[in-house]
């Protein structure tokens, strides 16, 4: 889906299998506790600890998240002598947070539609590469 392709890549038809594991990977933001995790861990790695008084959860409570983040394939623990800290997968687990949080934003803010017309989209696609 055009991964690794620079410049803006054309979205392909979606298959069961990535479907399929694109709802496992977005199950991350159906909890709000989740959510706020990934949104501290967007500014950097975080200890379990710290991580715990950020988001004012109980440290098994964010254990736990992260068992399930880890799990899904959006953090990663990286051990620091005796410490494990945590920190993003990768860049695109931030650019997912940040999606989903401009998303709501615009709701938010009360824009309903596209940022671009449905014909424009389509006939941006289908154009040559120059």
């Amino acid at each position: 889906m055009g991964h690794g392709v620079e410049g803006e890549a054309v979205p392909a038809a979606i298959d069961a299998a990535t479907a399929g594991d694109v709802a496992t990977a977005m199950q991350a933001l159906a909890a709000p506790s989740r959510v706020l995790i990934l949104g501290r861990l967007r500014a950097g790695p975080w200890s379990v600890g710290d991580l715990a008084r950020e988001v004012g959860m109980s440290q098994p409570a964010v254990s736990q998240q992260l068992r399930v983040l880890r799990h899904l394939g959006l953090v990663v623990g990286v051990r620091r002598g005796r410490h494990v800290v945590y920190e993003l997968h990768d860049d695109h687990v931030a650019a997912l947070v940040d999606e989903a949080v401009h998303h709501v934003e615009h709701l938010r803010l009360g824009f309903r539609g596209r940022t671009r017309p449905a014909a424009e989209r389509t006939s941006a696609a289908a154009a040559p590469d120059r």
